[in-house]
């Protein structure tokens, strides 16, 4: 990362962390007032409980994802994961609950980010795909058009609509 380079941080990102924080508070006071009303809370019930709720806010805990000239990186509870985009060799598209994007660099970088983080944040993709086209451009990216490109026709779709609604062309 050069000095004075511009970074475009995840704006979902906070208000991600405040739910969790809710729902793992939330969890805690319904589990500790429910045995309360029992006559049966005890501190090591307590604690108990405390550990149940810190485990859900580390399941919940969403990664933050940066992204600058020629990196990205996703930082967890516990590390961060980085790739340098205009090194890139593998993009492929991981589906399950939550579709990802994996993202693998020359260098051994591995970063699995939500698309959702890439739809909502056009600046992070903006300064993703710039990266992507320089690894083209070198060859070093054979693979990963067609995740791409869905990825960006969505984005496409979603500014163009934001742009419309705003003008008042869409209801």
């Amino acid at each position: 990362m050069r000095a004075g380079a511009p970074v475009a941080g995840d704006r979902t990102w906070r208000p991600e962390l405040r739910a969790a924080l809710g729902w793992a508070a939330g969890l805690l006071a319904v589990m500790q007032l429910v045995d309360l009303a029992n006559g049966t809370l005890t501190p090591g019930r307590g604690a108990c409980w405390t550990s149940v709720a810190l485990v859900l806010f580390a399941i919940l805990y969403p990664s933050h994802v940066t992204a600058g000239p020629h990196w990205l990186a996703s930082r967890g509870l516990l590390r961060t994961q980085r790739v340098h985009t205009d090194l890139l060799v593998l993009v492929r598209r991981s589906d399950g609950v939550a579709p990802r994007l994996v993202l693998r660099d020359a260098l051994g970088g591995r970063v699995e980010i939500d698309t959702r983080t890439l739809t909502a944040n056009p600046v992070l993709w903006h300064l993703l795909d710039q990266g992507v086209n320089r690894s083209r451009e070198r060859g070093l990216l054979r693979c990963g058009a067609g995740p791409l490109g869905e990825l960006a026709d969505r984005i496409d779709g979603a500014g163009a609509r934001a742009v419309f609604e705003a003008s008042g062309l869409l209801p």
